[in-house]
């Protein structure tokens, strides 16, 4: 068997056994394998694909800060988007993307912590292959909420270039 192939056929176990590809549950069930509920479907505009929402922190004038558990289906992505006081993701399960406006993609894996700065054009999602969850911290809300921009284009989607893995 020549090098490309071996290395084709270990490139997809690999994915195989990371992305451990679940079944999505429905709306509202709960699965006992993750730390946070899914929560609800999100029926916005501002998703690409199926994606759960579950709320754990809602913004107060306290904390000013919200914080939810995001669960992205294979392929389900934010639009890009911005936040005036900065995000901050920490991924619990899957694989995925976070990409800022003119650079390239990350790979983003469990236990990856994301730092996105004030007004930071970016999106984030899921892997074709997986899907995604993570929790995603929006600090000092008094500064404002997130802007929501276009959608990532399929054309953009399939043509990430991962910055690290990518020539």
């Amino acid at each position: 068997m020549n090098s490309i192939i071996k290395f084709s056929l270990l490139f997809l176990a690999i994915l195989f056994v990371a992305c451990n590809n679940k079944q999505p549950e429905t709306a509202g069930e709960k699965n006992t394998e993750n730390v946070f509920p899914k929560g609800d479907i999100i029926t916005s505009n501002n998703f690409t694909g199926t994606a759960w929402l579950q709320m754990l922190v809602n913004n107060d004038s306290t904390y000013n800060t919200s914080i939810g558990n995001v669960t992205f289906e294979p392929r389900a992505r934010t639009n890009w988007h911005k936040h005036p006081a900065g995000q901050i993701l920490l991924i619990t399960d899957g694989r995925g993307y976070y990409q800022e406006k003119g650079k390239p993609a990350q790979l983003l894996q469990k236990g990856d912590i994301v730092r996105i700065p004030p007004d930071a054009e970016h999106w984030h999602g899921a892997a074709p292959e997986c899907s995604l969850t993570h929790i995603a911290i929006s600090p000092n809300t008094d500064k404002g909420s997130v802007i929501w921009l276009e959608p990532v284009s399929d054309e953009e989607y399939n043509n990430i270039k991962v910055a690290g893995l990518d020539p």
